[in-house]
């Protein structure tokens, strides 16, 4: 369950580990999926629980963000239930405007003080979030693309000027769309998730060496997908 790497932090005392490494690689905050005791997924208060607290112990004052994905859960109504049960709220959560039920999970969140960032993959779902009512409440745009830098634009274009945009790519793509979303002045994502090998090709080591990476090309990443 390690998503084709070793380094892949599954358990909350290797996710704490990690994020004591990205920061010190230069991340400036840490976006993390919990998983159960099989390496699953989960959203589950216990887990989720356990590590915001053991990444708050590692490093204090640290953002952390985890996921809401429906790849964790095909039920929207569950996972916005999860949010709610959660004990030790992360500071921020992304919210897949692709996946059904999207608007709840955003009300769960902010109704519970959780920042969110709102994941767009297409121009159209960046209308979408521009004609919500969260356009302005969102903490930032989540700009994910599977392709180049040319379709992380065409979705940006489609945002309010005033909505702050994160940019991050998939494969060794990722090492196009980091640059442009950089050359525009925006945050960026990296991290095992996404992309196992650095712009030269080499695979990477672990979640920290990809951060080094990206802080190298001019800016300090956002959350490292870990």
């Amino acid at each position: 369950m390690r998503n084709g790497h070793a380094a892949v932090p599954l358990t909350p005392a290797e996710l704490a580990s990690d994020a004591v490494a990205v920061r010190r690689a230069g991340a400036f905050a840490v976006h993390v999926h919990a998983r159960d005791a099989r390496g699953r997924e989960t959203m589950a208060a216990a887990m989720c629980d356990a590590v915001v607290e053991a990444i708050r112990a590692a490093t204090p004052g640290l953002p952390i963000g985890l996921t809401t994905s429906a790849d964790v859960d095909p039920d929207p109504f569950a996972r916005a239930a999860a949010v709610r049960s959660w004990r030790r709220a992360p500071d921020f959560v992304s919210v897949n405007l692709s996946e059904l039920g999207w608007a709840g999970i955003v009300r769960a969140a902010l109704h519970a003080g959780i920042a969110v960032e709102a994941g767009l993959s297409t121009p159209d779902e960046a209308d979408e979030l521009a004609r919500s009512p969260f356009a302005h409440q969102v903490v930032r745009a989540l700009v994910e693309v599977e392709g180049g830098a040319d379709e992380a634009r065409a979705i940006a274009e489609r945002l309010p000027g005033e909505v702050r945009q994160l940019w991050h790519g998939y494969g060794e793509r990722t090492w196009e769309v980091l640059p442009a979303a950089i050359a525009a002045g925006h945050e960026v994502r990296v991290g095992l998730e996404d992309v196992l090998v650095l712009p030269d090709g080499r695979a990477a080591q672990d979640n920290a060496e990809l951060v080094a990476a990206a802080v190298a090309l001019g800016t300090a990443p956002s959350p490292p997908a870990g």
